[in-house]
C-alpha cells in the first residue's frame, strides 16, 4: 500500500469537511463510521476501503480522483475515453497536434486513406 496516500486522502478530506462547515461526527454519521474509525482516515492513519471511500465522496461532495490526489489531466474521465496524451508516444502526440488544426474536410481525406492502408495490409 502507498503510504503517502493515507496522509494526502486525510488532507483532502479535513479540507473539504471545514468547507461544509461539518465535524468530523457529523460526517462519520452520514457516512456510517464511528466517529473514531472516520477520524483515523482524516489523521492519515487509516485507508478507506472502496464502498466507505465511494460514500466519503458522496457526503463531501468531491470527487475521488481529487480525494486520491489524482491529476485530472494524467487520467481518463472514463474507460471508454482515450488515455490522456501524455502516456501517448511522442511521434504520435505530435500527430495529434498537427491533426487538430486540420479542417474537418482534410480530416475526412486522411481517414479514408487510413482505412485503405489499413485494409490493404490486411490483405
Amino acid at each position: 500500500m502507498d503510504t503517502d496516500i493515507q496522509p494526502a486522502l486525510g488532507e483532502v478530506a479535513r479540507e473539504a469537511r471545514e468547507r461544509l462547515g461539518l465535524t468530523q461526527t457529523q460526517v462519520a454519521n452520514k457516512v456510517g463510521l464511528v466517529p473514531g474509525v472516520y477520524g483515523r482516515i482524516e489523521r492519515g492513519d487509516m485507508m478507506p476501503s472502496v464502498p466507505t471511500l465511494h460514500r466519503i465522496c458522496r457526503v463531501l461532495g468531491i470527487s475521488s480522483d481529487a480525494l486520491l490526489g489524482l491529476d485530472p489531466s494524467r487520467v481518463a474521465a472514463k474507460v471508454d475515453e482515450a488515455p490522456p496524451e501524455e502516456k501517448l508516444p511522442p511521434e504520435l502526440r505530435r500527430v495529434l497536434h498537427q491533426l487538430r488544426a486540420w479542417p474537418v474536410k482534410r480530416l475526412k481525406v486522411l481517414s479514408r486513406v487510413l482505412t485503405l492502408i489499413a485494409a490493404e495490409s490486411e490483405d
